[in-house]
């Protein structure tokens, strides 16, 4: 049963009203703590401005740090406040997820309300709502309805994450682009959320918004004025119309990165509950990409979904058309000639996956999204399409965040699930639409990324949650990167719902031999792997790990384990504790390595070792190199 108190308390300071001389005093510290003490919030007015402040084991985290907002008109809501009540509250509950890297979350926290007056006139109220979890802190900014205005244009947010020292960063300035180690002093304009630090002296922190859905996207910039702060940087205006609320802003705290990435679950807490009544048509799965767009190419992935335990085929661009070009109809099946001759009978190819259990996926880019939404969504779903891709979105303003999230809202009217390319990160949606299965925002495969940009990724942009990271297989690419072990451990360490395996490659035409060919799929023995590994977990362990340099990431699903390792330049052996495992139970894993003497042309080694939980793997990874273990019981 679901663990719930909830209590309440309402506070009412005696110094409001003793503004003399157009000043206020300030007010004494609000704190508010976690609930296994461990992280420490308080909450001050400043002579009439809101501050907040955090610890962490009783050492500063954040100092003093403004909130607020520059407004299109009006003079700042910043300042000139005074505090009405304090309400507190306790909330201990336990969801199930429709599916994610656990099969249980816990939402643990305790919370402070602040509800403030600013009797300038006209008079403004706004109200804090502080959450302080054992895992960090989140906050946002709530506007209460007035007699006087409706609604009101936010030109700037003012909120600040002031540290205490110029701290080791991990920058990126594009959703998919190039991650960089920094300190907080270099951090520039438009750097993306999450933003991944290590302090001096203590946890490791990742700063960064949660339940974006109709707002302007926060990023982070560097704030001048302030060494070592961070200021909050809106993708243009945002209009609120009371009452409202912004998206919330957290500061995730953990004592290691793979504790950051265990702890993602926090995004989810700060989104709503499943709005979705009936789940069952929700399916998470493996995918392969259909590139020939031809009817023969298409049954020819259907048979190999079947053959390798793949549950989706996914049409990409340029089956409606050339994807750029205006007058393309997504409501038609009439392929690019650019890229492909075709001919494409998709209705078939549709019928033909679904007598053998295989959804077909379509791919549709915003240029006809824009136009065409309401009117493909049900007829996809007439088609029996399971699921839409939705391509170069837009994002970071309100109107194009509003856009997206009532396109996925829209999409689950009809049963679709969804995949956001481009540059969309997630905030947690997904807890609320989980037909949201996943989404780009991330420079996977398809971009090419060093094994050391790979292991950053993990650490940083997998703390938003889901990547759709196009894993590649036999394209020459892969060669020139990692290695083949490597690849099949992405498949544990990145997750998503929807795993897109073997980006750039397709099956072997009957008759043909693969070997020596850039990008045919052939049969070697570890694909038995990708067979096996699930797409969704029942538990998720990051046994070990830094950001950058290696992954140790071990996943159950129902009674097996799967494990995956990668490591960066550097040759290394890490150590895999198997204590969870069941005690005094026997089980059988197979381990995939790197061996340059296997006679195949991945050189994947298979062995075979009976385990238990008393025992230690020893994971021995050459430079660019890696190791996936599927852990099954006797």
């Amino acid at each position: 049963m679901p663990r719930v108190t909830r209590v309440f308390a309402i506070v009412t300071l005696a110094c409001i009203g003793l503004a003399t001389a157009g000043r206020l005093p300030a007010t004494e510290p609000s704190e508010v703590t976690s609930p296994d003490g461990r992280i420490a919030l308080q909450f001050v007015l400043q002579e009439g401005r809101p501050t907040y402040q955090v610890s962490v084991d009783g050492q500063t985290l954040l100092e003093p740090s403004s909130l607020g907002f520059a407004l299109a008109e009006g003079s700042p809501l910043d300042g000139g406040f005074r505090l009405l009540e304090t309400h507190t509250s306790t909330s201990d509950t336990t969801w199930k997820p429709v599916y994610g890297e656990r099969s249980e979350i816990r939402d643990h926290y305790r919370e402070a309300a602040y509800q403030l007056v600013d009797d300038r006139q006209p008079p403004r109220r706004l109200n804090l709502r502080f959450r302080v979890y054992d895992e960090g802190v989140a906050f946002r900014y709530e506007f209460p309805k007035t007699n006087d205005e409706s609604s009101f244009t936010i030109s700037k947010e003012l909120t600040e994450f002031r540290f205490t020292g110029n701290h080791r960063c991990w920058a990126v300035y594009t959703a998919q682009g190039v991650y960089a180690e920094q300190t907080l002093d270099a951090v520039k304009s438009g750097c993306e959320r999450p933003l991944v630090i290590q302090t001096a002296d203590g946890p490791y922190v990742a700063v960064g918004e949660a339940g974006l859905v109709d707002f302007a996207r926060m990023k982070l910039q560097g704030n001048a004025s302030e060494p070592h702060s961070l200021r909050a940087d809106l993708s243009g205006n945002a209009k609120i119309k009371t009452p409202g609320a912004t998206p919330w802003r957290f500061v995730m705290v953990g004592d290691s990165p793979g504790q950051l990435l265990e702890q993602n679950y926090l995004l989810l807490n700060l989104n709503e509950p499943c709005a979705i009544e009936d789940t069952s048509w929700i399916k998470p799965g493996k995918v392969i990409r259909e590139v020939t767009l031809t009817t023969h190419g298409g049954k020819a992935c259907i048979d190999f979904a079947v053959a390798n335990g793949l549950q989706y085929v996914e049409f990409d661009a340029g089956w409606y058309g050339h994807e750029y070009d205006n007058a393309s109809d997504a409501t038609t099946i009439t392929v690019d000639p650019k890229r492909s001759k075709g001919p494409l009978d998709l209705h078939e190819v549709i019928r033909y996956g679904e007598e053998r259990g295989i959804g077909i996926l379509l791919y549709v880019n915003q240029r006809a999204l824009s136009k065409q939404l309401d009117e493909i969504l049900p007829l996809f779903q007439q088609w029996g399409i399971k699921g839409v891709k939705y391509g170069f979105v837009h994002v970071g303003s309100q109107e194009a965040t509003r856009w997206l999230h009532e396109a996925v809202r829209k999409a689950a009217e009809h049963q679709l699930m969804v995949d956001i390319h481009d540059e969309y990160r997630p905030t947690g949606f997904e807890r609320t639409y989980p037909n949201l299965m996943t989404q780009e925002g991330i420079g996977g495969d398809e971009t090419s990324p060093s094994n050391e940009q790979t292991l950053r990724i993990v650490f940083t942009r997998m703390v938003a949650g889901a990547g759709d990271n196009t894993i590649c297989y036999f394209n020459k690419r892969v060669e020139r990167n990692a290695s083949h072990a490597y690849q099949l451990a992405k498949a544990v360490c990145i997750y998503s719902p929807w795993q897109f395996l073997y980006w750039y490659d397709r099956p072997a035409p009957e008759g043909t031999d693969p070997k020596g060919m850039n990008g045919l799929i052939g049969d070697e023995p570890e694909l038995e792997f990708y067979k096996n590994v699930p797409t969704v977990w029942d538990e998720t362990r990051v046994i070990d790990g830094q950001i950058g340099q290696y992954a140790l990431i071990a996943r159950r699903s129902g009674e097996q384990w799967f494990v995956g390792a990668m490591n960066d330049d550097q040759p290394r052996t890490l150590s895999l504790p198997l204590d969870f495992l069941e005690a005094g139970a026997e089980y059988e894993a197979r381990i995939y390595s790197d061996d340059p003497s296997v006679d195949t042309r991945t050189h994947v080694r298979i062995d075979r070792r009976q385990l238990d939980s008393t025992q230690t793997l020893d994971i021995a990874l050459p430079p660019r190199g890696g190791q996936a273990i599927q852990i099954t019981p006797k």
